[in-house]
């Protein structure tokens, strides 16, 4: 029984090239106590790889996180999979805003902990007691009460690139930095203003609701099925978009709009521009906004160290980061002390 991915990212982007088929990227969650996760897992991988289903999916005995792509043919099997699973029955799926055919190129099921990691210890409050869900006519309207107060539950890297009007972005590289962070801030307003959170999909305001209504926060909501929902029952209901810029996500695509606006500038020469890039020397891959002019001028790297390092034959390169690991930092863009636009001399 084959339980991993046999073939490279890029022998699975030849094969979906050869396939000629559109696929679906899509998002869900659910939280719901799961007694053997490493045998869910199996028995997922199992049945998603018979259908060709690419993606990052965490499972956790508190429940599952799921990013994917499955090939449009597919979908309705795939569909009538998730039904079968009971507490995923008609689970919410996030249809994401732009496709991209590769936006996923391998099947990777994990077990993890938890399917987020907010570093609360889930026995010391009630996690379903959760705060009021909003649809996307319901956030604009609340949000343009003057008793509310908006919070954007993602890391900096994120909200840098698009968030919603008038939102605090705390600066933070993890969401579990986020909560104390916010509590503090907002201890005054507990019993006198509304509080409503968004995030990508709305996985991590399911748990922060929670959170907060048991530090004494009374008024909590929370954006269904966050950016994402927002965005598709914008578009369909002719609705005003409130959010400003492009949606951070977690596969190849990186982002997608939600508006034209273009409100991040490159890290290193400060132009207007909301394209985030790994570094292409793979023993860096930092996490950064370059614009297309200092790509050429640095061959897709970071630093000029960088670049030199990419310019190496590959096998040197191999060589050079032989026995390293990529520092878990990666996403702490605006911590990188070379990128000048943000950190100048």
């Amino acid at each position: 029984m084959q339980l991993y991915n046999t073939l490279s990212a890029k022998q699975r982007a030849a094969l979906i090239d050869d396939a000629g088929e559109d696929r679906l990227t899509l998002s869900f969650y659910a939280y719901n106590q799961i007694e053997y996760a490493s045998k869910f897992r199996d028995q997922l991988f199992v049945s998603w790889s018979a259908m060709d289903v690419l993606g990052r999916i965490y499972v956790a005995k508190e429940g599952i996180n799921a990013q994917l792509s499955v090939p449009a043919p597919n979908f309705n099997a795939f569909k009538k999979d998730l039904d079968n699973i009971d507490f995923l029955k008609n689970v919410r799926l996030n249809i994401a805003v732009e496709q991209d055919n590769k936006s996923f190129l391998k099947l990777k099921i994990k077990v993890r902990d938890k399917i987020v990691a907010d570093g609360l210890n889930d026995d010391a409050f009630d996690v379903t007691n959760k705060g009021v869900h909003l649809n996307a006519a319901e956030f604009n309207s609340l949000t343009n009460a003057g008793n509310t107060i908006v919070v954007d539950m993602r890391n900096h890297y994120e909200s840098e690139i698009g968030h919603f009007e008038g939102a605090i972005t705390p600066d933070v590289d993890t969401f579990r930095d986020s909560l104390p962070i916010i509590e503090k801030e907002l201890s005054e307003y507990k019993s006198d203003k509304n509080l409503v959170m968004y995030c990508t999909g709305g996985i991590r305001c399911e748990k922060a609701s929670a959170y907060f209504k048991h530090k004494g926060f009374e008024h909590v909501y929370q954006l269904e099925g966050g950016i994402i929902e927002y965005a598709r029952q914008v578009k369909n209901q002719g609705l005003d978009n409130k959010f400003i810029g492009k949606n951070f996500v977690f596969d190849e695509r990186r982002s997608e709009a939600i508006s034209d606006d273009i409100i991040a500038n490159c890290h290193q020469c400060d132009f207007p521009c909301d394209t985030h890039v790994n570094c292409a020397n793979d023993a860096c891959h930092l996490l950064f906004i370059q614009c297309k002019s200092c790509a050429e001028k640095l061959n897709n790297c970071c630093s000029e160290s960088c670049a030199a390092v990419v310019a190496l034959p590959k096998d040197k390169q191999r060589e050079l980061r032989k026995g390293k690991h990529n520092s878990n930092k990666i996403f702490k863009k605006g911590r990188a002390h070379h990128l000048k636009a943000i950190n100048p001399s």
